[in-house]
C-alpha cells in the first residue's frame, strides 16, 4: 500500500497529523508510523493505537500486514 494512500486514511480521522511513515521491508505491507496530533490529547495510549488502527481497519486486513506506531501529541518530546 502506498503511503499516501494510508496518510490520507489517518487524516481523515485526524486532520491535523503529522505523519511520517517507514516501509519497514520495501514490499509495502511492514510499516512503521510517526504521527503527530492535538487529537491525542487526553487519550492513553491504548486509546490513541485504537483510533489510528480504526482509521486503517480495512487495511490492517489486507494491504498491511504490520504497523508499528509511535503516537503523540504537538506536546510531547520524540522518545
Amino acid at each position: 500500500m502506498k503511503p499516501e494512500a494510508i496518510a490520507a486514511k489517518i487524516r481523515a480521522a485526524l486532520p491535523d497529523a503529522q505523519i511520517e511513515l517507514k516501509d519497514l521491508t520495501g514490499t509495502e505491507d511492514h510499516w512503521q508510523a510517526t504521527i503527530v496530533s492535538a487529537g491525542f490529547t487526553g487519550k492513553s495510549l491504548m486509546q490513541r493505537h485504537r483510533l489510528v488502527m480504526s482509521a486503517l481497519v480495512d487495511e490492517m486486513k489486507g494491504p498491511i500486514h504490520a504497523l508499528t506506531l509511535d503516537v503523540r501529541t504537538p506536546d510531547e518530546p520524540k522518545p
